[in-house]
């Protein structure tokens, strides 16, 4: 009675299911290749390191050791790494957006210190009820991100500027102004050190330690937010009608503006939401990290923020698994400098390399077409091949 319904519920299955079915397939075949890729290149970008060092006669085995067993060792690595981790994550995930409607964005540094310098101007002088005072500031941080990236928005999207050009140079503007108001208005009375004030003790994001009773260093519950942050992009972009516009931008201008979409108005969009994540990356950074306003905050987070969107492919999961993997290496990378005769820029290289096999697009090329030929083959072919292979090496 089962075998004759079973065709026939086959038979009745309707062209929609089919679809769909085919659809959420080709989806999951697509997020396999791609964190598969993330993790190859950065499998590759290490080895490579390591054959390098080991060109150099230093003591390869025991930097390579150091570098991927470091974190763990202690708990207060494994609380560094996931700090750096929502701080990258949050910057990956900025640039990401952008990138998503074909707009190359590298105002990333520039957005965080203006976010840093919201956050931190809300969280030291203003007093607040014990969850707004966290709030306020985390949202004086976005909006003031967002503005910032709303300029360079509307430069290439109604003026035609050049986006690069216009994110590069707003970057020199924002980093010597926040220099200047630091230095000259927002140092803290009677310090020797140039920095601000401490925020108040009701703004600064709960350290994790608290929680677990373990030293996690200046892990937060930031780490926390960043994963609802990143839930909330995969939902703009899969989930919404600016999301739509922002894909269908990224992936054909010309088709967008013939579907009728404002692309304008998308591209403007693209860039003031990744200038609010930037600018939350800022207010992480001062809340969560230093408690303060201090110069040079940002370091290079905003470039690695680019290698991490670029290694997560501009997907919101593989951002935040290439910030886990970045910052890892990060953290590893210092642990392998204390602990061995190799510097740290073993890290650059990986993170060098890393650059190159995303730009050139190589491995994921070779994933695709690994798992197609795979996919066409049917099982029992393939076990036959198998076995002759195994015949004619005996």
């Amino acid at each position: 009675m089962t075998s004759t319904l079973e065709p026939a519920a086959e038979q009745q299955e309707l062209p929609e299911t089919r679809d769909r079915r085919e659809f959420l397939a080709t989806r999951r075949r697509t997020v396999a290749v791609e964190l598969t890729m993330t993790v190859l290149t950065v499998a590759v970008a290490v080895l490579i390191a390591f054959l390098v060092v080991l060109a150099t006669g230093k003591d390869a085995g025991g930097a390579l050791n150091a570098l991927l067993t470091g974190p763990l060792e202690r708990t207060p690595r494994i609380g560094r790494w996931l700090a750096d981790a929502t701080t990258l994550a949050l910057l990956g995930l900025s640039v990401a957006i952008p990138f998503r409607a074909r707009q190359i964005s590298l105002g990333a540094e520039g957005q965080v210190y203006v976010g840093a310098l919201a956050s931190a101007l809300v969280a030291i002088n203003l007093h607040l009820p014990p969850f707004a005072a966290v709030l306020v500031p985390l949202g004086a941080a976005a909006l003031a991100g967002g503005a910032l990236g709303a300029v360079p928005g509307v430069m290439k999207a109604r003026l035609g500027a050049n986006e690069i050009v216009a994110t590069l140079m707003l970057n020199a503007v924002v980093v010597r102004v926040f220099d200047y108001l630091l230095t000259d208005h927002l140092k803290a009375p009677g310090s020797t050190a140039v920095q601000s004030a401490p925020v108040r003790p009701d703004s600064a994001l709960p350290r994790l330690s608290d929680f677990f009773g373990v030293p996690l260093d200046r892990a937060n519950i930031g780490l926390f937010g960043m994963l609802v942050v990143a839930a909330a992009v995969w939902f703009l972009l899969t989930r919404t009608p600016l999301g739509y516009r922002i894909r269908i931008t990224g992936s054909n201008p010309d088709f967008a503006r013939y579907g009728g979409l404002d692309v304008p108005r998308t591209i403007e969009w693209s860039f003031v939401i990744g200038g609010a994540l930037a600018g939350l990356a800022g207010a992480h950074l001062v809340l969560g990290i230093y408690g303060g306003l201090q110069p040079d905050m940002a370091g290079g987070l905003a470039f690695e923020g680019i290698v991490v969107a670029l290694l997560g492919r501009n997907n919101p999961v593989g951002v935040v698994a290439a910030a886990l993997l970045y910052s890892y290496l990060r953290v590893g990378g210092d642990v392998m400098e204390q602990q061995t005769d190799v510097g740290s820029e073993a890290v650059t290289i990986i993170q060098a390399v890393i650059v190159l096999l995303v730009t050139a697009r190589a491995l994921p090329e070779l994933v695709k077409r690994y798992l197609g030929r795979v996919r066409k083959v049917p099982p029992a072919r393939r076990r036959l091949a198998r076995t002759l292979a195994r015949r004619e090496a005996r």
